[in-house]
């Protein structure tokens, strides 16, 4: 079972959009997941502006790929990376901490997530 940053288990993030590295609607990680996808985040309009910004536009649908795109307010999980790059910047999305994975806090400090819970 997974735990989530509080030490309990890890809860859903999204299936609508179906969200997570293995598409499960939780943000499990494993050795195959190179970008850490383990914060369940709600995006906000200012998020998804500077996760485009950085290179990584996620308001674009895909469909090819299955990815509708995302709006603001959709639950997603997101690159560990990609969050304290937008908490850096003072961009940082509200956070769901019970669906967000504890391998997280191998790149954030759990009181930085604290600080946006949803």
């Amino acid at each position: 079972m997974a735990i989530n940053v509080l030490g309990g288990p890890l809860e859903e993030c999204s299936t609508n959009p179906l969200t997570g590295w293995y598409r499960d609607g939780c943000c499990n990680t494993g050795g195959d997941d190179l970008g850490v996808h383990t914060v369940c985040v709600v995006t906000t309009a200012e998020f998804l502006a500077f996760s485009a910004e950085a290179g990584n536009d996620l308001s674009t649908p895909h469909p090819e790929y299955g990815f509708p795109g995302l709006t603001p307010g959709d639950n997603w999980c997101l690159c560990a990376s990609r969050w304290q790059e937008a908490f850096e910047a003072g961009r940082a999305p509200k956070v769901r901490l019970a669906a967000t994975h504890i391998a997280t806090l191998e790149w954030i400090q759990l009181d930085d997530l604290k600080s946006h819970a949803a």
